[in-house]
């Protein structure tokens, strides 16, 4: 089988539409740069298609083939007071003289319990492609903590390979979560899983460029002569089509077919009109904050980085709603630690600790009650709705519903022939 290299791991060859939405992902995409230092760096999206169909096409286990409840393993928390937590590259706080972490120091001084913290996740697929084999023997993988993006955390957890959270070691999590993040579709109850950040997909705009005129709606985007040539839909399928979705009046949590045949001919429209100027990955903020494009389709934490800089650039949060992801703390299967995880979970659901990393990532803070924390470091950021939303945003949060295998592949043939990859 022909093969698309990425680090550890590989995808099926050009033919394959899902693969190729892999492939869009990790080279112009969410998965293609590193957190905080250039901007946006989930890895959901597109590539959130492409992991399930692709690991399945290369002789990974499909979800749900192997549902079981994790092992429980032997917790050795006790008499070994330490934690081994993988993370995401640029996502928690650090001292730029020391390079140590301050809030997992506190941490540490406040408990006994060390800290092995390593940022050696780059991308969903590549660290599932590092840890498969493992979990799937029904082994340790040297790690208590991890955090992956919602639809890695489902198939994780519908393959059975992390354990159920202990509500008792969870209290602050417990009462502290905001109320949009707490019964995902995937995870009823939060039963095994807590969001690290929440990731939100709003409209962006470049004041300069639109002569002072707000945009605010998928419908502007789409039709406004005044911004023909000048508009920029994003290259992960979920987050293009997903926004038109809630622009035509539906769900994306419940989509149908028809529906979403629907969006991909709205979108097609104004590609043949030539009012969208191109379908991009992160590479739209260079555009955005120069006024090339004078709105689009954006990421959240892109936003708040750029209007730091450069006072032109709006966001605007659709009345017909937005699009949410979050990346999730697990505790694998066979981890030797997991009271000192959940323990630092809950650490993270304090309202000092949470601000004091949002304050540094600058991501959806999923905690409720630490915007009085947030102004003591930073009062802009606290007043920030893509870091802190009011229950008004909240409520216009949607998700991308589950898809199977077949309807993975089947829209990304049909949103590939839309942009033209």
């Amino acid at each position: 089988m022909e093969q698309f290299q990425h680090g550890r791991f590989s995808v099926p060859g050009p033919g394959d539409p899902v693969a190729n939405a892999v492939r869009r992902s990790i080279t112009s995409g969410r998965g293609a740069l590193t957190r905080r230092s250039l901007l946006r760096a989930a890895g959901g999206g597109a590539l959130a298609v492409g992991g399930v169909g692709a690991l399945s096409a290369c002789g990974i286990p499909a979800a749900g083939s192997k549902d079981r409840e994790a092992a429980v393993a032997d917790d050795f928390s006790a008499r070994e007071k330490q934690v081994v937590f993988s993370n995401w590259t640029e996502y928690m706080d650090v001292d730029e003289k020391t390079k140590r972490y301050p809030s997992l120091d506190a941490f540490t001084r406040r408990t006994g319990v060390s800290v092995k913290y390593t940022a050696d996740i780059n991308d969903n697929n590549e660290f599932f492609g590092k840890i498969q084999q493992q979990l799937h023997n029904g082994q340790d993988i040297g790690r208590d903590l991890i955090c992956v993006t919602d639809w890695l955390a489902a198939r994780l957890i519908r393959l059975g390979w992390v354990q159920k959270l202990d509500p008792a070691h969870l209290p602050h999590a417990f009462a502290n979560l905001s109320a949009q993040f707490r019964d995902p579709v995937w995870d009823p109850g939060r039963a095994h899983s807590y969001p690290w950040t929440g990731i939100a997909t709003v409209i962006a705009y470049n004041e300069k460029a639109t002569g002072g005129r707000t945009v605010d709606s998928v419908t502007q985007l789409l039709d406004d002569p005044a911004l023909k040539g000048k508009v920029g839909f994003l290259s992960e399928m979920r987050d293009s089509v997903g926004m038109t979705l809630l622009d035509l009046g539906k769900d994306p949590a419940k989509f149908t077919d028809d529906d979403y045949d629907a969006a991909i001919a709205r979108l097609q429209k104004a590609v043949d009109r030539q009012q969208i100027r191109r379908f991009t990955g992160n590479d739209y903020t260079a555009d955005l904050e120069s006024g090339n494009l004078a709105a689009c389709v954006a990421w959240a934490g892109d936003v708040v980085q750029l209007a730091a800089d450069n006072p032109a650039v709006k966001f605007a949060v659709p009345k017909a709603g937005y699009l949410s992801s979050s990346d999730n703390l697990l505790v694998p299967a066979r981890a030797r630690h997991k009271a000192n995880a959940e323990k630092l979970i809950d650490y993270y659901y304090e309202p000092g600790p949470a601000a004091q990393l949002a304050a540094y990532i600058n991501y959806v803070c999923p905690v409720d009650g630490v915007r009085e924390e947030l102004a003591k470091i930073d009062e802009e950021l606290a007043k920030s709705p893509l870091i802190l939303p009011d229950r008004a945003m909240a409520a216009l949060s949607h998700s991308f519903r589950p898809l199977s295998e077949a309807e993975e592949k089947s829209y990304e043939e049909k949103f590939a022939k839309l942009i033209g990859a």
